[in-house]
Parts: structure tokens; sequence; C-alpha cells
């Protein structure tokens, strides 16, 4: 088997290169002339420059491919037009590429978000397959347009939805700031209110991807992939805390308005910056919203999906690796 994957320079891609090829598959992942390659060096991988944008460049990388996993997208940019040019018309277009180039592939397996469908209304409630989707950021409007685009073509393609929550684990470098926070002594939490989250470590997620891939009882349908367990991030801190063998950290309470505030500011100087700035007013919107949780039960009926790593597992291997990189003291 043949498996192409895009965005396979990042946290998930990388760690999904590492197990397809473990589990016996020819590994083809595409790259940009500016890719970091530091996950893919000296590894019996094919390397592809291209683009989701470059549709020669793309055949090359589909050529005998009998799986694709579409992990590459956009996380952070500085306006809506960017988000959906790189997340939802990246997506057509590999799309179009396979119909062109690999109309007999196996799967297409387009990995998108929680935020597609949007938060949750209530701690009894987590979102569902069923649920309608209601974004409420630009990247999740740009993620659902995306699923729109996978799912005009599932009568002429055979093709999976994943969706992650959070997602945490070696090689992460999003979630790495909060890790740093609780290791210098901090624990920030926004508002008052209970939060919850669903959470899950990067290799269940990858773990979870290829399976759900490989099922013949995923073809057409949309999964979350993520943890059975909701968890308050007073609970993440707790046990980052004691993975990291701190005594006494400080937690403080973010009002919402300080939190849009301080992102308000942030998003005005974004515009004057190159790169895309992490904090915004959507950004705070997203992390001001009580309930970003999801139920795994059909990905437990289907392809047998179950985490393999608890939270303080997860937390404690974690901190471990980004020890050794140097990213913690």
């Amino acid at each position: 088997m043949r498996a192409l994957i895009t965005g396979a320079t990042g946290f998930i891609g990388s760690h999904m290169a590492d197990i397809l090829h473990s589990k016996g598959y020819e590994v083809v992942c595409t790259i940009r002339s500016s890719s970091n390659l530091r996950w893919l060096k000296n590894k019996n991988f094919t390397l592809v420059e291209t683009s989701l944008s470059d549709k020669k460049g793309l055949a090359k990388a589909l050529a005998g491919a009998d799986i694709v996993f579409h992990v590459a997208g956009l996380t952070t940019a500085k306006n809506e037009a960017e988000f959906f040019k790189g997340n939802c018309e990246g997506t057509k277009n590999i799309l179009e590429a396979v119909m062109e180039s690999a109309p007999n592939i196996k799967r297409f397996v387009h990995v998108s978000s929680l935020a597609a469908v949007g938060p949750a209304e209530s701690l009894q409630k987590p979102v569902t397959e069923t649920t309608p989707l209601h974004p409420i950021t630009a990247y999740g409007r740009s993620k659902k347009a995306a699923e729109e685009e996978v799912m005009k073509v599932k009568d002429r393609l055979p093709i999976t939805i994943v969706r992650p929550p959070a997602v945490y684990g070696q090689r992460d470098t999003e979630i790495l700031t909060f890790f740093q926070a609780v290791n210098r002594g901090l624990a920030p939490l926004i508002g008052f209110d209970d939060k919850r989250v669903s959470l899950i470590h990067g290799l269940d997620l990858s773990n979870g991807i290829i399976a759900a891939g490989e099922s013949p009882n995923t073809i057409g349908k949309p999964y979350f992939i993520s943890s059975e367990k909701f968890y308050s991030w007073e609970e993440i801190g707790e046990i980052t805390k004691n993975v990291l063998g701190k005594k006494n950290v400080l937690k403080i309470r973010i009002p919402h308005p300080l939190v849009f505030a301080i992102a308000g500011i942030s998003g005005f100087l974004n515009r004057f910056s190159k790169k895309p700035g992490v904090l915004n007013y959507e950004k705070g919107k997203d992390i001001t919203t009580p309930y970003w949780i999801c139920s795994i039960e059909n990905a437990k009926r289907d392809f047998n999906f179950r985490e393999q790593f608890s939270l303080e597992e997860g937390i404690r291997q974690t901190v471990e690796w980004y020890r050794e990189q140097k990213w913690l003291k």
C-alpha cells in the first residue's frame, strides 16, 4: 500500500508518516521549498516538493497512491480569506487532482476539526456527527467549507472525514506555551465559569486517523477522534504541575472582558506583522467558549477507536520529550 500524506512536515502528519511506515506502507510526503524537514530527515519516505495549488506537482505525488491522508491546512491566518484559501481551496484542489490522477484510490481521508462543527451546548450534550455545523470562527468556517467540498465528491471517491479537538504531545508547538507557563509557576485560566475540553494525545490521534482510513465501515462519513473524558483546564494544569514537579503554581484567572481587550490589541498589532498572530478577537471567542467537547461513540463502534494514553501518561511523555528537545528546562 502506498500512502500520500499532505502536511507531513507538521505535528500530526509527521507522526502519521512514522506509523504508516512501521505498518509497511510506502510513504509519500508533500513538502514545500520552505518546509522544515526536521521530523522527516533520514527516513525512508519519498518527498515530493509541491503545494496544494500545484496540480502538476500533486499529480506527481499521487502516482501509484492507494490512500491519501489530507492533513495539511492553516490553523492561523491574518484574515478569513487566507483561511479559506489554505483550507477550503487547498482541499478542493487536491480532490480535483485525485479525481484526475488517481480516480481508483481506495480512500481519501480528510482531517478537519471540531471547530468546523462548533462548541457544545452543555456538558451533558457534547457534539456528535449529527450535530448541525455551526462554527464560530473564521478558521472553523473554512474547515466547514472544506468538509463540504469533500462531501460533494463522496459519490465519486471513497472519502472519510475525521475531526480532532485540541491536540497535545511531542512535536506540538501550540499547547507548548501552556506547559511553559506552568513550568514558570503560572497556570492561566480563562474566566470564572466551568470550561471543559476534549483533548487527545498526538499519537492517539495519528493512530485513530489511520484506523479510520483503513476501516471499511467509515466510507462517506465524518468521525470525532478524541478523549472519552472531558477535561477542565484546572485538571490539566494540576496534572501538568505534578508531572513537572512544581509544588507551587499560581492560578491566574483572566476575566473574559480582559481576554477580549488583549485579543483586540493583539489583533490590531498583527495587521502590521508579516506572520499571523496567535491571539486575536476570534481566538478570544474560541478560548472563552465553555464547552469544546465531542462524543467518540461512532469511532468506538465503527473502527474500535480507543485512547492508549491517559492524560497523565500523555502529559508525562510530552514533558519528557520537551525536556529532551530543550523546549522545557
